[in-house]
């Protein structure tokens, strides 16, 4: 998952309410890495430096703001790239990089102190951000560099990057005047609000629960690495003698506590309380999103209609590739054809397995992935347990850094002693190219572990700094530094942190975002990486990747028993191939339900005269979605953060749509041969040199066709998922 992928300039942003005078401000160590345009000093940083490092940046934008608007005025000299484009991207960067710290920081090391600095500060940073995409004399300086003579001599990047500005421009409301662009400019503020409340109190409520047990005998079912697991976060919690074998153990709803519970506990009661929980998450008071939702599809309405769109989905697939909301439906329903029957079928034959293994109750849905699992466990003797003794997190990078080597011609190594972290769990890595110029191409923070008093849940890619030659220090490119976020479980006493296999893909998805975001050579911001990307090709890189883990080579090189160091049994590799499409209709479905919702809250229902709520809904999508419905009290929107705290509003096929291009795309490699390590590495450099390097800088169609040697095809997903 990308976390809005760091485009921090107009995401999110900050108010000054108590306008302060700055003081020793050349001591602030954010504005000392500014200045010096170094990585975020983290173990230096103290919060109250944030407020005025930040207060300061505004202040300079408004004030460059104003003084590249008078010369665009006065038409002092002609217009070129380099007297528009060029201070527009030096200018913009303090601010974007500064803003991208708190929000970064608010995501990994969350406290009241810098949430109250970032409620504080939110609206003047998007009211800075706004007033500089609504500036006419901007706005009328990027049309006249178009359709200037100039226009023949760009390059595809910079003509991307123009016509993404015009549109960027547009959709920000520049075309406003009087009463609707004010009304627009407060949807804006009140907007990002909104996407921080729902956020924190995600966070909050995931946090705010947790229970205690004492009885041993509660606990069956659950593994040994677990019950550790569990042990250590009640010592944590101040059950300083807790013990895996006596506990207490402290249970949880975050992923790496949830899961386990859910999928090995024989406690029945156990899953249900647990699931129950979970699946009213945010919807109670202190942490209620239930009203944050509604304003904020009634705001995004609302703001789509001022722009001329009918509805919030309109607004959204203007800027991506998907042409229309009717070929999204289209999709959705399509792939519903072809999986529900199978999905019917797949929840029956778990439905047979559990009466026949004695369950008399029907089945609930906290019973689904303990069945599941069960079944699994017996059809392809598989079981994450034994599985996870062979991924130690230091083998699995080992394997994964070897891999993009040979695929990518790069080396990865650790350089934990270059960068400040804000985490002692931190690792940092420089990219070098391999061969005579090994010089740093680019550098990345990698955070694994889960911290739920702390950190957001779920696994994402966020940009530190992205790639350019005019940010950079001494003549040199600034190269780009990404932030790679997961949430596995943690090291347990003397083990590593020991992976599922579903945490090594997850692991692999978010490498391949990183790799794009890190191998482009695209020397405009802009366009650089991810940036420019239309929102729905931006998961092709990390879905790729992810298909790597289905390949006996690779798994030979990124497993190793912790203890012996043999690599994963060829019958466990075997088992993991056989059980990939096991209830792979059910997990399609899953995924096509939540775009399917989220596509219908965003284009079909309206929150201002619909009788419905947002939860009737909700189950009226999964009434024909689900095979098996949610529970009534179920309110999985309430922590629905991709659409209403990320950037996939109107959006979540994304996963979908680019998931057809990466399933082809990683044919191309199959068909060279995954075992040829020389048309592996030919194939390598040609995804490299296209889809990696490409960026924003082209349509992603003409980046995949150029890479691929012909138009996308949907044969290879269905293939994938046993569909044909």
């Amino acid at each position: 998952m990308l976390r809005a992928v760091g485009r921090v300039g107009t995401r999110a942003f900050v108010r000054v309410r108590n306008a302060r005078r700055m003081s020793n401000l050349a001591s602030n160590s954010l504005v000392q890495a500014v200045q010096k345009r170094s990585l975020p000093m983290f173990q230096k940083l103290r919060v109250e430096e944030v407020a005025p490092a930040l207060r300061d940046a505004i202040s300079t934008l408004d004030k460059d703001i104003g003084s590249i608007e008078g010369d665009l005025k006065a038409k002092t000299q002609d217009l070129r790239w380099e007297n528009v484009m060029n201070p527009l991207e030096i200018k913009s960067d303090p601010l974007q990089r500064l803003w991208g710290v708190v929000g970064h920081l608010l995501s990994v090391k969350n406290s009241s102190e810098l949430r109250e600095i970032h409620s504080e500060l939110q609206s003047d940073v998007v009211k800075i951000f706004t007033k500089f995409a609504q500036s006419p004399e901007i706005f009328q300086a990027y049309k006249e560099l178009k359709n200037s003579a100039e226009w023949n001599n760009y390059n595809d990047a910079q003509k991307r990057i123009l016509e993404a500005a015009i549109r960027g421009a547009t959709l920000s409301g520049v075309g406003l005047t009087g009463a609707e662009k004010e009304r627009f400019n407060e949807l804006q503020l009140r907007s990002a609000e909104l996407k921080t409340k729902f956020s924190n109190n995600v966070l909050d409520a995931t946090k705010s629960y947790s229970l205690i047990v004492t009885d041993k005998d509660e606990m069956n079912g659950i593994p040994h690495s677990v019950l550790q697991l569990l042990a250590q976060n009640a010592a944590a919690d101040g059950h300083e003698n807790a013990t895996a074998e006596e506990g207490p153990w402290k249970l949880s709803l975050d992923m790496p506590v949830l899961l386990p519970v859910l999928k090995y506990s024989t406690n029945r009661a156990l899953r249900e309380k647990l699931y129950r929980a979970n699946a009213t998450k945010a919807s109670t008071e202190p942490y209620n999103n239930v009203d944050i939702i509604n304003e904020t599809l009634k705001l995004r309405k609302e703001r789509a209609q001022l722009l001329g769109f009918n509805t919030y989905a309109e607004l959204s697939l203007a800027s991506k590739m998907a042409p229309s909301v009717a070929e999204v439906d289209k999709m959705h329903s399509e792939l519903r054809e072809k999986c529900h029957p199978i999905a019917v079928a797949e929840l029956e034959q778990l439905k047979n397995y559990a009466v026949k293994n004695g369950q008399t109750e029907p089945l609930a849905q906290w019973d689904v992935a303990f069945w599941t699992e069960k079944m699994r466990a017996e059809l392809y003797d598989l079981d994450d347990e034994i599985i996870k003794p062979y991924f130690p997190l230091p083998k699995v990078l080992d394997g994964l850094f070897d891999l993009t080597s040979r695929l990518f011609g790069v080396t990865i190594e650790a350089a934990d002693n270059q960068a400040e972290k804000w985490h002692d769990d931190v690792r940092f890595f420089n990219i070098r190219k391999t061969g005579s110029d090994n010089s740093i191409i680019a550098q990345f923070f990698l955070d694994p572990y889960a911290r739920p008093a702390e950190k957001n849940g779920g696994a994402w890619m966020n940009t530190c700094v992205g790639r350019s030659k005019l940010l950079g220090v001494n003549g040199a490119v600034r190269i780009p530094v990404a932030y790679l976020i997961c949430n596995q479980s943690p090291p347990v006493g003397d083990k590593p942190s020991l992976m599922t296999f579903r945490e090594v893909e997850t692991l692999f998805h978010e490498f391949g975002h990183g790799l794009q975001h890190m191998l482009t050579t695209v020397e405009y911001d802009a366009a650089a990486g991810i940036n420019g990307v239309e929102w729905d090709a931006v998961e092709l890189p990390s879905q790729f990747m992810e298909n790597f883990c289905y390949h006996r080579g690779t798994i030979n090189s990124i497993s190793g028993h912790y203890e012996t160091n043999e690599p994963l049994p060829e019958k466990l590799f075997e088992k993991i191939c056989d059980a990939r499409k096991y209830m792979a209709a059910s997990g399609m479905l899953r995924q096509l339900n939540f775009g399917a919702l989220d596509m219908y809250l965003h284009d079909k229902y309206d929150p201002t005269t619909s009788k419905e709520s947002i939860f009737e809904i909700q189950h009226k999508i999964a009434h024909r979605y689900a095979v098996m419905q949610p529970l009534p009290e179920d309110r999985f929107l309430c922590s629905f953060s991709h659409i209403f705290a990320g950037g996939y509003a109107a959006g979540y096929y994304s996963y979908k749509w680019a998931e057809v291009l990466s399933c082809d795309a990683f044919g191309k490699f199959e068909e060279a041969g995954l075992d040829d390590n020389e048309s592996l590495a030919k194939t390598g450099r040609e995804f490299r040199d296209t889809v990696l390097a490409l960026g924003g800088s082209r349509h992603p169609l003409q980046v995949f066709e150029q890479f691929r040697g012909r138009k996308q095809s949907i044969d290879a997903l269905l293939k994938q998922y046993g569909l044909q």
